[in-house]
């Protein structure tokens, strides 16, 4: 990795938690997490909002790389366990890593949902459904918000005719 690219997996408009190398836990307060977010990923993240559906740029990108948390850069998701499953938001039906999410019980709204949360800063992401295609048989519906993609180098060297 050059030392521009390490510069950027590891810092993201003056979050100085962002880094998608590190995987240590990280704990701010409210307030903190305030200043550092962008408004729209601190909805999302931390008050647990919904964007509107079909309003994701990642919801109809099936480039390959993966995807990552937008308020820590911990890694969530491979582009090829992304999938169309028509809900309007990015689906995918597998983690990159156990540790990767936490699974949280949510009972609001009359529903009786699974919140899925970065296992790394504990965001919000959105919820996990058992409707999704074989192997898991799940559907994670993920706000397109706070997450943050990064094409697969191989992916980029085919794609421009590099070797």
């Amino acid at each position: 990795m050059d030392s521009s690219e390490n510069k950027q997996a590891n810092s993201k408009d003056g979050n100085p938690v962002y880094s998608t190398t590190d995987t240590s836990k990280v704990n701010l307060s409210e307030t903190e997490w305030k200043k550092i977010l962008p408004e729209e990923v601190y909805y999302i993240a931390r008050q647990k909002g919904t964007e509107a559906p079909w309003t994701s740029k990642y919801e109809k990108s099936f480039e390959t790389g993966t995807y990552y948390c937008a308020v820590c850069g911990n890694a969530l998701f491979k582009s090829d366990t992304k999938f169309e499953s028509g809900c309007g938001w990015p689906s995918f039906y597998e983690p990159i890593s156990k540790g990767s999410i936490i699974y949280i019980p949510d009972n609001s709204h009359g529903m009786a949902r699974t919140e899925v949360q970065c296992g790394r800063c504990k965001s919000h992401l959105g919820h996990v459904f058992d409707d999704g295609p074989p192997p898991t048989h799940l559907r994670y519906c993920i706000n397109g918000v706070v997450l943050d993609f990064q094409k697969a180098k191989e992916a980029e060297k085919k794609y421009s005719g590099k070797k």
